[in-house]
């Protein structure tokens, strides 16, 4: 089995407020994403990401060769990936629907793995996300609002 490394990120800045997502895809995709949600949590932005990177790697690879790839997600929330990975209850009404969307995703992969790790491991996702915030907010506030 094909083991790709996805390492995702999510932030908002005020929880909720201006919030961005940022993926970086491993090889062999080697490519990295990022996306302006405009009002979301922290969880919601976390989340999204799980969802973007899915669907990129659906899109990419092709739907019949991802039945033989192993998606090893790496993220730092801890939230998210106890949650993601079974460990903790889901809750809440913005978040249980992204969590639905990504189980209906990772049915189609031959393995999907969550794993913390401290955001020194996740400089790339986090740069992405603070660049799409610092494109889409001024002091805090959206561009959008002012």
């Amino acid at each position: 089995m094909l083991t790709i490394k996805v390492h995702t990120d999510g932030g908002s800045r005020g929880n909720p407020g201006p919030a961005a997502l940022g993926v970086v895809i491993e090889a062999p995709i080697n490519k990295g994403y990022s996306h302006f949600l405009g009002k979301a949590t922290n969880n919601e932005a976390e989340y999204s990401a799980v969802v973007l990177a899915l669907e990129k790697i659906r899109a990419t690879m092709g739907k019949d060769k991802v039945k033989g790839i192993h998606a090893q997600f790496f993220m730092d929330s801890q939230l998210a990936v106890n949650q993601l990975s079974g460990a903790w209850k889901v809750e809440g009404p913005t978040i249980i629907p992204l969590f639905m969307k990504i189980w209906n995703l990772r049915i189609e992969f031959g393995e999907v793995s969550f794993k913390y790790v401290p955001r020194e491991q996740n400089k790339e996702a986090d740069k992405l996300v603070n660049q799409e915030l610092d494109k889409h907010t001024f002091g805090g506030d959206s561009l959008f609002n002012l």
